[in-house]
């Protein structure tokens, strides 16, 4: 299946099909091209979105970004004048270069490629072009790929391909949102469906309900990691399972969980179809945690005793939890979750069983199960992301160890970092390439690799900021215009968004997944102190953005608040909710804000990344202390609110607001905007170094992957 120097996993031949056959319809001097387009390393290597934009920006822009469209739309005129341009032509073949580089085969960081880690998770947020994620979750799992990759760690990732993936939003007016789903083609994505010996697409299946349902897989090439996406949308299925791979999320609690039997069982059986035996499955999250019955089931068939394949399963099982927040995990009355997945239960033999594997300790038979405690009770290792994280899941599943202390459940932790070559803009990539040691990005997680920021001229850092926010600032003229346009909003409103906002003044952030604990509306808590900060005589300008669930109404109401304030005359050419947020939105976002807010109801934000995302690129945080931020904040390298827990939480909220405002007007904006006489901020400049300084070895996925390595994956082997 694969040697030791290098992944061999199904599929392989089918990219290389594909990629061959797009290959053939560009012109000679383009033609490697094919091959990078079906491979996501180009979307981290310098100048690899640069190279396909240049052949076609319109039609780029129109494919979302996706080179595999964009090399099969543009046309032969368009291709013929790219092949004949010199500088494009050497910059393709560089980027060729760079690619068979970051794939080629290599000794094996951890294990061994003939036994890859399994890497199951329900959403992945590899790049905007392919739309399966929806947040936070995605967007990790998306990094932890691409770090594999670089690292050469043997991994696989599985998941699901939805073809409608997560949902698009529209406001109207009055700041109400509205969803919409657009089809994805798999055959113009990069990605190939992956076929036998014979040529059929390999087929597993799952029994979901009374249902035996038909799965096929997708093969996407994340650098060197494979990712396998199952899809449901076969002929030979009904209509209603043909349904189940549609949606990211699914408002449908039923359909819900036939998407949890697809990928934890799909999951398992995909990869014995395929011959690939994994060392260990990682359970990111407990939507997959129907895979360990499936493997249990399958060493039962072999003759083992229960009790012995359950114990074998463990040993090969850890599972990540990434929130406390009941939504995330989610149970279901028993004659749901029985109507849906008792056949699965039926593997081991036990529906009953399977009820009391997805509840707590001590529940009775009324008591509703769910995937987290299952995953729970079928893991070797349980870890949460972040310090403060770990005390609030230890608290959190403390009935599932009753002997134990809370303190000494064994449940520890990973702090999440991010895929630095993702996240780092051009400006600040270029600053850091001509400042740090040769080769620093694979160095990441050493702190003498961030030691010469201090040294970088502080007029340098300045104009890589100034042009990073410049970047931004077009982006939100020509975005936000063009939304308040869509809406019918007033015309003098429209054109606040395309004069209004000013690329030298102070720039906040604040975008995220709208949920209530997220608190957005402290910003619009005290109005007049708000405006006033608007109208005063040093700008500030806010930026927002983000999606509520479709289903979570209180959230679009917070928004609905928030547009309240826009009759303001300083609001129109200060504030702008830029709708639709998704991957390629944030990375311009983190790059050009000066300043990162984050307001989490303490203790509920687990971990939170992209204020890390932000501060990669010289952004200051201004964050509650919770997840991340409690474990980064120095007092030096940003601002901070108090992470104290209340049970009085309009108090909470009150106070925090307070905090926030007083913050902004003591401290940030005088920082920003007290200059020397050559117009550099100097305090606010030494600031960012030592952000940079502090936080860059800590907090990204280097690092974080190397504690996976270290403390989580080599446990107990």
């Amino acid at each position: 299946m694969s040697s030791p120097e290098g992944p061999d996993y199904p599929g392989r031949d089918d990219i290389a099909r594909a990629a061959s056959q797009l290959s053939a319809r560009l012109p000679s001097a383009l033609s490697g091209l094919g091959s990078v387009a079906f491979n996501y390393l180009w979307s981290w290597t310098r100048s690899g979105g640069e190279v396909f934009s240049s052949i076609d920006p319109t039609r780029w822009d129109r494919c979302q970004h996706n080179p595999v469209r964009l090399l099969l739309e543009a046309s032969d005129e368009t291709l013929d004048r790219a092949a004949n341009d010199v500088a494009l032509v050497a910059a393709a073949e560089a980027l060729c270069r760079d690619v068979a580089d970051g794939t080629s085969p290599r000794a094996p960081h951890f294990g061994s490629w003939v036994h890859p880690v399994a890497f199951l998770c329900a959403e992945f947020g590899i790049h905007g072009s392919l739309p399966i994620y929806s947040g936070g979750l995605g967007v990790l799992a998306g990094d932890i790929l691409k770090e594999a990759s670089d690292l050469g760690l043997p991994m696989i990732g599985v998941g699901l391909l939805y073809r409608t993936g997560y949902f698009h939003q529209r406001l109207d007016t009055s700041g109400y949102q509205h969803e919409y789903w657009v089809d994805s083609d798999p055959e113009r994505l990069p990605m190939a469906l992956v076929r036998d010996a014979n040529g059929e697409p390999v087929r597993v299946w799952v029994p979901v309900e009374d249902e035996d349902v038909a799965v096929q897989a997708w093969r996407v090439d994340v650098g060197r990691v494979p990712l396998y996406l199952l899809d449901t949308d076969v002929p030979e299925n009904s209509v209603v399972a043909r349904w189940i791979t549609s949606r990211l999320y699914e408002g449908n609690s039923e359909m819900r969980l036939a998407q949890y039997a697809v990928l934890g069982v799909g999951a398992t059986r995909l990869l014995r179809t395929c011959g690939v035996e994994p060392s260990m499955y990682h359970l990111n999250e407990g939507h997959a945690a129907l895979a360990t019955l499936d493997l249990v089931a399958e060493l039962q068939r072999s003759g083992m005793p229960a009790d012995e394949a359950w114990k074998a399963v463990r040993a090969r099982v850890v599972f990540t939890t990434h929130t406390p927040v009941a939504a995330g995990n989610e149970t279901y009355p028993a004659d749901k979750f029985l109507r849906m997945l008792g056949r699965i239960g039926d593997l081991t033999g036990d529906r009953a069983n399977l009820l009391s594997l997805g509840r707590a300790p001590g529940d009775d038979e009324t008591a509703w199960s769910g995937l987290s405690a299952l995953a729970l009770r079928s893991s070797r290792s349980m870890n949460a992301v972040s310090a403060r994280h770990g005390q609030v899941a230890r608290e959190m599943w403390h009935p599932f160890w009753p002997a134990h202390a809370a303190a000494d459940v064994p449940i520890s932790h990973v702090t999440n970092g991010v895929h630095a070559g993702t996240w780092l803009s051009s400006p600040m990539r270029a600053l850091l390439d001509r400042h740090l040691d040769a080769g620093w990005m694979d160095r990441t997680d050493e702190p003498t690799t961030w030691a010469p920021v201090s040294a970088i001229d502080r007029e340098e850092l300045w104009a890589a900021r100034s042009e990073a926010r410049r970047r931004l600032i077009d982006v939100v003229r020509l975005r936000s215009t063009e939304d308040r346009l869509r809406r019918g909003e007033e015309l003098s409103y429209a054109e606040a968004a395309e004069w209004g906002f000013d690329a030298e003044s102070l720039t906040i952030g604040f975008a995220r997944r709208i949920a209530s604990y997220k608190r957005i509306h402290l910003l619009g808590l005290d109005p007049p102190r708000a405006t006033a900060l608007l109208r005063g005589p040093r700008p500030i300008q806010v930026l927002l953005a983000g999606k509520a669930h479709p289903r979570d109404e209180g959230a679009k109401s917070v928004v609905r608040s928030l547009f309240e304030l826009k009759s303001e005359p300083s609001v129109g050419g200060r504030v702008a909710f830029l709708e639709d947020y998704d991957l390629e939105l944030a990375a311009e976002l983190v790059a050009g804000c000066d300043v990162w807010v984050n307001l989490p109801r303490p203790p509920l934000e687990a971990s939170g990344t992209s204020g890390i995302k932000a501060a990669l690129n010289g952004c200051l945080n201004l964050s509650v202390l919770d997840g991340w931020w409690a474990e980064a904040f120095d007092g030096m390298n940003g601002w901070a609110i108090s992470g104290e827990v209340s049970d009085d939480e309009a108090a909470q909220d009150r106070r925090d607001a307070a905090a926030l405002f007083d913050l902004l007007e003591t401290e940030v904006i005088p920082l920003f905007y007290d200059r020397g006489p050559d117009g550099v901020p100097d305090a606010w400049i030494e600031m960012v170094k030592h952000s940079l300084i502090t936080i860059g070895s800590r907090f990204t996925s280097r690092r974080m992957l190397g504690d996976y390595v270290a403390h989580i994956y080599t446990d107990g082997r």
